[in-house]
């Protein structure tokens, strides 16, 4: 909004020629973001807890867990606000990218509401069944992949960078939309899966948005995309705006989420912050690397996979104390902001390996 009011301003004003920068705009995301949801905060938790919007606690978690029942939930709603409020303010609404990321937001924030809303007020603690949840991902997936397979550039459509190979991509053809309702499906279920610690889930993010800033940019930018080998496409660059607001809003929602937590953000803050990201990585490209960038979602989705897969193996042992496998820990005896703190470390890791990857190749 302010790039299309002051940026055709410039002549007249010479400072809005900022407005001009990508990364001008991205800083000043990013912060805004941190403040709409730190000014949002307060009275947000209060009127959730007016409204008893809070956790329902299942009986399979740690005991310790049980002391958490009634702790205001669906805070993620304040996060997506935050976003969306920086995107508006600082982001080119006329690039489609930006259109495609606020319609993704707005389309999961809206489905892990519903789940957060039969969890609640319905008292069914597992809310939306499995198959619901996995149609509302897998039709957006759908969308988008047939939306770009139709309407982008035939240079980059149905095209992916590759990890640590030069001068190489590969393209899915027809298939692409099947590999974009997967990466958003997969993106969205990994968060939804980890956001099961005071500040783990929305650090995470944090970091993966930090991620995904320097790779839109790169992405964007001629020289920049030309020199690292990557898919160069023309209006990715805007994309830097989004994710760095993804960044300010986790870091503002960290204020009231680190331990001990004050307001959960929900499914509409964890099924809806792994869809974007997801959404982000498929737009420049680099879905591939989201197995790097969000390593740690990986990590847990895969210990459910294989807690599962070993329990019916051998007729009811556990392969891991209990999954996802953050529990693991808790289980192990460790606080549980020391294992959260240890894996923003590996997050962290993880970021500065995916980004090294640009060059090893």
């Amino acid at each position: 909004m302010l790039y299309l009011l002051l940026y055709p301003l410039r002549e007249v004003f010479g400072p809005f020629r900022l407005f001009g920068y990508i990364t001008f705009r991205s800083a000043y995301a990013a912060v805004a973001a941190i403040l709409l949801v730190l000014l949002l905060g307060k009275p947000f938790i209060n009127f959730l807890r007016s409204k008893s919007i809070a956790q329902r606690i299942r009986d399979e978690v740690p005991e310790s867990h049980k002391s958490k029942q009634g702790t205001p939930s669906m805070g993620g709603a304040m996060i997506l606000a935050a976003i969306l409020g920086a995107t508006l303010l600082f982001a080119d609404l006329k690039n489609p990218n930006i259109i495609i990321l606020i319609i993704s937001t707005v389309w999961f924030g809206s489905l892990g509401a519903l789940d957060d809303y039969i969890k609640i007020f319905k008292k069914r603690p597992r809310g939306l069944s499995i198959k619901a949840k996995l149609a509302g991902q897998l039709f957006f997936g759908l969308a988008l992949g047939l939306y770009l397979y139709a309407f982008q550039s035939p240079d980059y459509a149905t095209k992916t960078n590759l990890i640590f190979i030069k001068n190489y991509v590969v393209s899915f053809g027809i298939f692409y939309p099947l590999f974009v309702m997967a990466v958003v499906a997969g993106s969205s279920n990994g968060v939804n899966l980890s956001d099961g610690l005071d500040g783990l889930a929305i650090g995470l993010i944090g970091i993966s948005g930090l991620a995904y800033a320097f790779l839109a940019y790169a992405t964007g930018h001629a020289v920049i995309s030309n020199y690292l080998n990557v898919i160069f496409i023309p209006s990715a660059g805007e994309i830097t705006v989004f994710c760095a607001a993804i960044l300010g809003a986790s870091l503002g929602f960290l204020w009231f989420n680190s331990y001990p937590a004050q307001v959960f953000m929900g499914d509409t803050g964890s099924l809806s912050l792994g869809a974007i990201i997801g959404t982000a990585a498929i737009l420049i490209k680099q879905e591939l690397l989201l197995l790097l960038v969000g390593g740690m979602f990986v990590v847990e989705v895969i210990s459910v996979i294989l807690q599962i897969a070993y329990f019916r193996r051998t007729g009811g042992k556990r392969l891991f104390r209990m999954a996802p496998l953050h529990h693991h820990f808790e289980l192990k005896g460790w606080a549980e902001p020391k294992i959260v703190i240890r894996f923003w470390i590996i997050g962290v890791i993880l970021l500065m390996l995916a980004l090294s990857t640009l060059k090893i190749r």
